[in-house]
This record gives C-alpha cells, structure tokens and sequence, in this order.
C-alpha cells in the first residue's frame, strides 16, 4: 500500500496499471479522510488532467468517473505506447502530499508473415523462412513448428520507437519429404490470450521413383498378366513409357497399355524378356525393371506349387508325429519294466516252490490294487 501518515498530513493511495495499446485506464487516486482538501492528477510531462471535478487538459480520451473529497478516478481512452509512465496524485495539503503510480502500456504484435519462400523450390535447394512481427512491446517471443512437431529458429530484436520489430528465420536444404510440409510460424505476447500464427506449405519439385507390381507371382501359358508402373514425383509424372527388352513393346495387339498399366492377355513363351518402365518430369527421368518368366502350365501340374508345398507340410507332420510314437513308447517300455520288476518281488526270497507261489499270489493281489490306484 502506498500510503502513511507524515506530521498532520497523509499520502494519496495509487496503484499501477497495465492496459494493452487501445484499451482504457483507469486511475485511481484516494485518501482515508479528507478536510475538503482538493485531490489532483498529473501525467508524465506534468500536465494537470483533473484538479478535483474540473478538467484541465483539452484530451477527449480523458474523462472524469468519480470525484469526492477522498476520491479520485479519471479515465483514459484509447491508450497509446506514448501514455506509458509514471502519474502523479496530488493531495493538496500544507505541504503537498504526492504518490506517482505507473500506468504500463502494452504493444500488441501484428499477426506475423512468412517471407522468403518463392514456390516452388527445387530438391536439394537451400531456402531461408523468415517470420516477423512488428509493434509489440515488449518485445514478442516467435516459435516454428514443422506440422507439429516444434523446430529452433534464429531469432532477431530490433526497437523501432516504443515498440519491437521481432524476426526469426528457419535455413534448410529440402527434399522430397518436404513437399507439402507445413511451417507454421506462432508469435506469443503477453498482450494474447492465444498465439497469432501463420502457415506456409512447402511445394517441393523432384525426380520420379518408379517401381513395378506384378498380378501374377509364376506367370503361366495362356494367362492374363498385369503389370503397373508406381511412379512418384512431382510435378507428377505423365505419361510412363514402357520397353522391352530395351525396345518397343513387340506386340501391340496383345501387349495393352492404359495409363500406367500394362496388360499381356494371352501369355506365351515369346513374352519372356526384360520389361521397363520409364517416368519423366522437368526435374529428372527415372526407370524400373522386370524380368518376367512364362512358365508351362503342363510342366509345373495345374497347381504345381500347391501340391509341392502340401507334400512338404505333409512330409513335416509325418516326422514329427513318428518322432513322438517312438519318444512316447520308450517311455511306457521302461515303466512297465520297473513295475513287473516291483510285482516279482517277494518269491526271489521264498525258502522254497510253495512258499514263492504263495509269495507271488500275495504280491499279485497287491499289483491289482496298484494297477487300480494307478488307473
């Protein structure tokens, strides 16, 4: 608080105020008590605004709101960086009392722009994003994202009068993972509740990558066979051009090409070779090959490799299973031995014939529990 008593007189109490650039103040300044002692404001360059309820300043934005012997509040219309500073509340007392309260002004950044992008760029160019942002005070923060994920830049301040011209710049080679990236530029300022930002889409030329994909995994006599040229570039590659065997496609009437596809529909041995396809654009020219083999249906079997890879499945499944039986009965051959070995026992120690019977016809009552317990 702003304020204590002094002899026979006290102080105003203040108090400091923030207002972004176009808003309004308000001032206020009051005492505790007051004999009808009159209560003035002063700005910066010690200009009388208010001396109690009268105006003394020809300013339209400044207005009166409250005026008492312990109270008063002036306000500030459409406040600008040049109000910013200290003011002064004058209680008039023998000797005057005075408190100063500091109105702070805050610039607000323009909405940023990006420069120094030319679309489109070439792959493997170094090019240079700049983004700037002018009038803020203090001076703004700027951030670069790439699609979402967050990259450093080289950041600049300059003051240009009360305020900030703030720049920061991204310097890159780009490729062709580039294209269609989105920079986005994001200005933060105390004075926004959110972040201003812009976005520049990066446009990216390269070379083709071609690649070929087949229908058919053994190509046979009398098939239908499909074969399509991927290509990827930008600009986009158009049209492709397809080669045999380092020539044209032999035999048009069969050989039907639409777009990026080509299609033999009756295959036959004379369609064995080298295929090639072949994509352009401004920037370069890109291939990819095929080597296709026909295969005789009447050598492989209708489904030669179905019934080649059921036999081995079958052939495996066999050997397990055999390996099992043989695991399995060793081991019952060898229990069943310990168990007659149990069952004997008993007559090897008989003094005699009858006494040993008699010992094993006990012993095979016991076995008979056992081989219940058992089971």
């Amino acid at each position: 608080e702003n304020f204590f008593f002094c002899g026979m007189g006290q102080f105003p109490i203040t108090q400091n105020v923030t207002v972004v650039e176009g808003g309004t103040a308000n001032m206020t300044c009051r005492v505790d008590y007051n004999d009808n002692t009159s209560l003035q404001w002063s700005n910066p360059a010690q200009q009388t605004l208010f001396f109690g309820d009268k105006k003394a300043l020809r300013d339209h934005r400044i207005e009166l709101l409250r005026a008492t012997s312990q109270e008063l509040t002036i306000r500030i219309g459409d406040v600008s960086l040049s109000d910013e500073g200290l003011y002064t509340c004058s209680l008039f007392t023998m000797p005057v009392r005075t408190t100063k309260a500091f109105l702070t002004v805050l610039g607000v950044p323009r909405r940023p722009e990006i420069t120094g992008f030319t679309k489109p760029a070439m792959e493997g160019e170094e090019i240079t994003l700049t983004c700037s942002t002018t009038g803020s005070k203090p001076a703004a923060n700027i951030r670069w994202f790439r699609n979402d994920k967050e990259v450093q830049g080289t950041q600049e301040v300059n003051a240009t009068g009360k305020s900030f011209t703030v720049k920061s710049s991204l310097k890159f080679l780009v490729d062709k993972r580039d294209d269609g990236v989105a920079y986005t530029c994001g200005v933060e300022h105390v004075s926004l509740s959110s972040p201003y930002t812009t976005t520049e889409v990066l446009e990216i030329h390269y070379a083709p990558h071609v690649e070929i994909t087949h229908s058919l995994i053994i190509p046979q006599e009398g098939q239908y066979f499909k074969l399509e040229c991927i290509s990827k570039g930008n600009p986009r590659p158009e049209p492709v051009l397809w080669f045999k065997d380092g020539g044209d496609l032999p035999d048009i009437e069969r050989m039907i090409v639409e777009g990026r596809e080509l299609t033999i529909t009756t295959l036959n041995k004379t369609d064995n070779g080298t295929y090639r396809c072949e994509a352009s654009n401004h920037v370069g020219t890109s291939s990819a090959e095929y080597t296709l083999f026909v295969y005789d249906p009447n050598a492989l079997g209708q489904h030669g490799p179905d019934h080649a890879l059921i036999g081995g499945v079958v052939a495996v499944v066999v050997f397990i299973t055999l390996c099992l039986i043989i695991v399995v009965g060793r081991y019952l051959a060898r229990h069943k031995g310990t168990y007659l070995t149990h069952e004997a026992k008993g007559a090897e120690d008989a003094p005699d014939a009858d006494t040993a019977i008699i010992n094993a016809e006990g012993n095979h009552v016991h076995a008979e529990e056992k081989k219940e317990y058992f089971i």
